[in-house]
């Protein structure tokens, strides 16, 4: 077996927790990543994981292996992202997590336009809520949006932001009447977007403080923006989305916004990659393609 592609396989069964996961993460089989970590084992001469049919864990040699091993893995990673940089031509696979709706909307488009450029890049996406953790996932890249969480060992960019829109159908302002201003909320029935148990309040940006915060109340609660939009789009009350998702639904009437006047709540979307002494060519072509064209997006 080659060494290196073995170190590749002790490293991720290491950092996964488990041969199961590194095998899915690797897409080998469960067989195949034992046979990597005996080879190694029989190659020098000592045990590296203690394992049981519930967990693993190194050995103290293992240990010292282990961290050894990732020094060698980064600077051979490191060697070839900088021939890579020299042929200018991003290739691999890249491995991206994202918001489903924002990732099939907005993400995954540009990103296929990439890869058509590119003929020797391969793709790898992740549409998914709740979000995915990077490092533990394997993942090269992810995208991000709102407030951002403990982000050690990982680089963050931020590549466009997304307004905010309070709109609804006019069957609905017919019968209910037009709010004037952000303090008539509270006399409207709103459709609510619950994720992960919480409800999310509506955000509006004020001078030089805090944004001010409502929590809107209605009798529908959902976990899904695009069918909040559809909701909305039926009359069953007021919606706080992103314009990109409800510009055609703006433009054709079917929604009506409110609160022109008034500034939009932004938020922010980020791009996110571990950490390391250089970064890959083909996360910094995707990063910067989406940091060109996903303003556009999001006017």
């Amino acid at each position: 077996m080659d060494r290196l592609t073995s170190m590749a396989v002790f490293v991720k069964a290491v950092d996964l927790g488990s041969f199961a996961a590194a095998a899915d993460a690797l897409e080998l089989s469960g067989p195949m990543v034992g046979k990597h970590v005996r080879f190694l084992e029989q190659r020098l001469g000592a045990r590296l994981l203690n394992r049981t049919t519930r967990r693993q864990s190194l050995t103290d040699a293992g240990q010292a292996y282990y961290e050894r091993c990732r020094v060698v893995l980064n600077a051979a990673e490191a060697a070839d992202a900088l021939v890579a940089d020299e042929l200018s031509e991003p290739r691999g696979r890249l491995r991206v997590t994202m918001p489903a709706l924002l990732g099939r909307h907005c993400i995954a488009p540009l990103l296929m336009k990439l890869a058509r450029k590119h003929p020797h890049l391969e793709l790898d996406l992740s549409f998914g809520d709740p979000i995915a953790d990077i490092v533990e996932g394997g993942y090269d890249l992810a995208i991000r949006t709102g407030d951002l969480d403990n982000q050690s060992g990982l680089i963050t960019r931020r590549i466009a932001r997304q307004r905010m829109v309070v709109c609804g159908a006019r069957s609905y302002l017919r019968a209910h009447g037009k709010p004037k201003s952000i303090d008539d909320l509270a006399a409207h029935q709103a459709i609510i977007y619950r994720r992960s148990g919480r409800v999310r309040p509506w955000l509006f940006p004020r001078d030089g403080q805090p944004p001010r915060e409502i929590m809107p109340a209605g009798r529908l609660r959902l976990d899904d923006l695009e069918a909040i939009a559809d909701a909305a789009a039926q009359g069953m009350g007021l919606a706080w989305l992103p314009c990109w998702l409800v510009r055609e639904r703006l433009n054709n009437g079917a929604l009506v916004g409110l609160f022109g006047g008034q500034p939009e709540f932004l938020y922010d979307c980020h791009a996110l990659w571990p950490r390391s002494p250089r970064m890959p060519l083909k996360v910094r072509a995707a990063v910067d393609a989406l940091a060109a064209a996903l303003p556009k997006l999001m006017p």
